[in-house]
């Protein structure tokens, strides 16, 4: 059975970077198989203490990978492809 990797994007309604970061993030899954899980730092209070300066954060299987900007390479990269 294939392990199945997890991209986790942390953000917030209405930012743009999000919404960028939404595409490159659901392209690459799309691509690779990963699974897509998306937080909202508005309904976490955790994640905002967290991340509020940084969003969006994209999580590889819990792990950072990266924030404001996915490099689309470099996300393909992580998850094996």
């Amino acid at each position: 059975m294939a392990y199945m990797r997890t991209v986790t994007l942390i953000g917030k309604p209405g930012c743009h970077l999000c919404d960028d970061a939404r595409a490159v993030v659901e392209k690459v899954a799309a691509e690779t198989g990963a699974v897509v899980e998306e937080r909202d730092i508005t309904r976490d209070p955790q994640l905002h203490e967290l991340y509020w300066e940084r969003i969006p954060v994209v999580l590889v299987d819990g792990e950072p990978h990266t924030f404001w900007r996915v490099d689309e390479r470099r996300l393909r990269s992580a998850l094996g492809a």
